[in-house]
Order: C-alpha cells, then structure tokens, then sequence
C-alpha cells in the first residue's frame, strides 16, 4: 500500500504543476482577450460588466447590511461621546448658576436689610415720608440737600430726616411737591447730644466742614475716641437716641465727629415727623400771635 501511494505522488504532482500552468496560461489568455475585447467594443464589454453586477448584487446587499449595522453602531458610539461631553458641560454651567443663585439669594437679602436700613426710624409711631435727592445745594456757606416731597406729602419744617445709617439734618424750608434739609454739618445746625457711654451733655455744632464739632462739654465729662453721640432729645427738635456719629478727633481745634449718615451718593432720606414742636414749632407758634404754652 504503501509504495502504490508513492507512486501514484509522483505521478500527480508532475501532473499538478502542468495543470497550474495551463490555469495561468488560460486566465492570462482571458484578461488579454477580454482587454482586447473592451478596446475593440467597449459597449460589449460594459454589458458584460453590468450583467455581472446585477448577478452579485444580491450578494453585495446581503454583505453590505453587516457594514450598515456596524456603521449605525459607530454613529452611536460618536453620539454617546458627544452627549457625554455636552453633560459634563451642562453639569458645569449649571453649578455657575447654581453659584449666581446663592450669589443673587444673598444679594435679595442684603438689598432688604438696606431698604430696612434706609427706612431707619428711632420710634415705631412716627409718621415718614421718603423722598428722592433731587439737588445738592452745599456750597461754601451752606450744606442742605433738596427732597421731592413737601407740604402735599405731610413734610413740615422741623421734621428730622434720617437714612439707615443715623441722623442727616432737619427740614428748613417746605414747598408744595420739595423740601430742604438742612445737614447737621451746616454752619446754622446746633443739635442737643449725649455721649452715649457716658450720658454727658453736649452741642453738636456745624462749621460746613465734613466733621461737626462737639461743643459745651464738661471739662470732666468723658469723652474718649471712638465714643457713640446720639441726640438727647432735649429742645424738643430731636427724639433721644438718634445715632449721630463717633468722636473722631480730639485736639486743638477741638473734639470733632465723624458722621455716621453722610449726603455722599446718598438717593433717598426718610423725612419723620416726631410729633415734636420743639424750639421750631414754639417760634413759628409764637409769630403767629400764639402762646406755645396754652
């Protein structure tokens, strides 16, 4: 058995190699044969090139789905990646807004403290108007400022106007629709003051420059830098407890304060009416023929 198979080897691989020779020869011969055949009559041979096309496109779609598939597949993939990011984006933008809540929350909360500061009030009964600063009449000889509110609106001479922080000044003159304040730092303002820690008695006097000074003290009253004046209430111009400012200087030209509410960029002075007639109302009574006292 063994030497038929090597004989019957030897006999197919001569046979083989003829075989593979004349399968290169043949396949060679149709390639020259079928570019001769496009050469002379290429209609011919589109013909046949379409007809083969139409025989394995039943072939070419069943293979070109797998493709498609993949390709639906890749584009998912792509879109995954793209929403990924746009989340992360989305997640960042929406802790900055987030962080602009907060930032406005706090914001919400210091504009109503401010707007409770600004409509400051020593007593709960008193009757206010706020008006808007419509002019600035300071000059060299005088610190006042001009309202939009006047006698229409309740505002009479005398009443004290005050913003959030402390004590501006008194109205002194009354329109119809305007009225001037008169500033605790004009050189006509004397003002009935205590040093709050101390409860010693003092003038406020205005001298039109930005710090008022503290006059009539007690040579042993106690009066340090940094010490609270408030209004006493005596005269009757002014309820007690009003914040005015703090001591800034004591020296030679005198003890001086630094106000607590200054006209600088201030829009809006609540004008409040005390209920008191004081040294005002008991002149103007007085010129019209009448005893303050009755």
């Amino acid at each position: 058995m063994k030497e038929e198979r090597v004989k019957v080897i030897r006999v197919a691989t001569p046979m083989r190699s003829v075989a593979q020779r004349i399968a290169f020869l043949l396949l060679l011969g149709a390639a020259i044969g079928l570019l001769m055949l496009g050469r002379t009559d290429p209609r011919i041979f589109e013909q046949a090139r379409m007809a083969l096309i139409d025989s394995t496109a039943p072939v070419l779609n069943v293979l070109s789905r797998p493709m498609a598939t993949v390709s639906e597949l890749v584009q998912e993939i792509r879109e995954s990646a793209s929403l990924r990011e746009t989340n992360a984006v989305l997640k960042a933008e929406n802790a900055r807004l987030l962080q602009w809540q907060h930032a406005a929350r706090t914001l919400l909360a210091e504009n109503d403290r401010l707007r409770t500061l600004l409509n400051f009030a020593g007593d709960d009964a008193a009757r206010s108007v706020t008006g808007r600063v419509i002019g600035d009449s300071s000059g060299p000889f005088l610190r006042s400022l001009l309202v939009n509110a006047g006698m229409r609106d309740g505002v009479r001479r005398g009443h004290a106007a005050v913003s959030g922080a402390g004590l501006l000044g008194r109205v002194a003159s009354t329109g119809e629709k305007s009225a001037r304040v008169l500033l605790i730092s004009d050189l006509n303002s004397r003002i009935p003051v205590l040093v709050e820690h101390s409860r010693a008695r003092a003038v406020l006097a205005g001298d039109n420059s930005r710090r008022p000074r503290l006059t009539f003290v007690s040579a042993n009253a106690d009066v340090m830098v940094g010490s609270r004046i408030v209004t006493s209430g005596h005269g009757g111009m002014f309820p007690s407890g009003l914040p005015i400012g703090m001591v800034a200087e004591i020296g030679d030209a005198g003890i001086r304060i630094e106000t607590f509410a200054t006209s600088d960029r201030l829009e809006f002075v609540r004008l409040v009416d005390y209920g008191l007639n004081g040294v005002i109302g008991g002149a103007e009574t007085v010129a019209r023929g009448v005893d303050p006292n009755r």
